[in-house]
């Protein structure tokens, strides 16, 4: 059964986002970023060249070459394919993500915002009444 991690209390997102796929990168893990917005997958595939001076992470977007996208180990994407063969799934978006279940891990951060943290309990309730444990991490 997909395992599902929250993290809440994040003051960055994006920041938070990055520290979670280098840690996954270190485990041998492919990751799926989704947000079905360009905007937050811009201003990530920028943070994740940037966000620490002493690593890089290695990553592509979902339209990129096939080749490449199958020995990347961090994908950005605005949709979730069918079949997707991912270890986790790192949702960017408000909504619990479509084909969530086809992932082993979903990871999901919630900001300090009042909206986001609004959007964060929908889906954490969503994954609760649907069945699925949940292990929750506070960043405060």
């Amino acid at each position: 059964m997909t395992q599902i991690y929250f993290y809440s209390g994040s003051n960055d997102k994006l920041q938070t986002a990055c520290r979670l796929c280098a840690k996954a990168v270190k485990q041998n893990m492919k990751i799926m970023i989704y947000s079905p917005d360009a905007t937050v997958l811009e201003r990530l595939n920028e943070l994740l060249w940037t966000f620490s001076p002493t690593s890089f992470i290695p990553h592509c977007t979902i339209q990129d070459d096939p080749q490449l996208l199958n020995v990347t180990p961090v994908i950005l994407s605005d949709q979730i394919p069918p079949d997707s063969h991912y270890d986790v799934l790192l949702n960017l978006h408000q909504q619990h993500p479509p084909l969530f279940n086809q992932f082993n891990r979903i990871i999901e951060i919630a900001g300090v915002s009042h909206e986001d943290k609004l959007a964060a309990r929908g889906r954490y309730r969503f994954y609760k009444d649907a069945g699925y444990e949940i292990q929750h991490f506070n960043l405060d």
